[in-house]
């Protein structure tokens, strides 16, 4: 008996486990946990979830569904967007974050600019440290892409000030 109740513990932490591999990571806390290890990695505090700033995200990403073109919404807050999915690849949440993450590499922040011909504006945003408040969106589009936007309040990208 206690041999059957060892293997189905075994068994359903295998399973646990796969299903946190294999599938979309979508949550709210999925979204804040890769901006926090962005933030804590540059020395910047915690960023929290906000259910009214993820609720102006939602309606934008849904206003998105019928086209799925990255688009800004135009709106008072910090923004990121991001898309794919199309030809099989399924964005999640947490992978459109992580493109916005890599940009880093772009960034000199002893010049406080990209490298020539690149972009780190995305990453900026995710790591600017007047941001405490995040919400975000995913939705799959009528086309079968996938529109990811993340808004922050305060917005970052100030020009001409430092992310941190």
């Amino acid at each position: 008996m206690a041999k059957n109740v060892a293997t189905f513990l075994c068994f359903t932490l295998a399973t646990l486990a796969l299903s946190q591999m294999c599938c979309a990571q979508n949550s709210p806390q999925d979204y804040v946990d890769v901006h926090n290890v962005a933030r804590a990695a540059v020395g910047v505090g915690n960023i929290q979830w906000d259910d009214n700033i993820a609720a102006y995200a939602q309606q934008y990403a849904n206003q998105r569904i019928g086209d799925c073109v990255l688009q800004h919404s135009g709106g008072s807050y910090g923004e990121n967007i991001a898309g794919g999915g199309n030809g099989g690849y399924e964005l999640s949440g947490t992978d459109a974050v992580n493109m916005w993450v890599n940009e880093g590499v772009n960034y000199d922040h002893g010049s406080n600019t990209c490298s020539p011909g690149q972009v780190c504006g995305h990453y900026t945003q995710v790591v600017w440290r007047d941001s405490v408040r995040l919400g975000c969106a995913r939705v799959i589009c009528n086309s079968s892409g996938i529109f990811v936007i993340c808004n922050y309040d305060p917005p970052g990208n100030i020009i001409g000030s430092s992310p941190y």
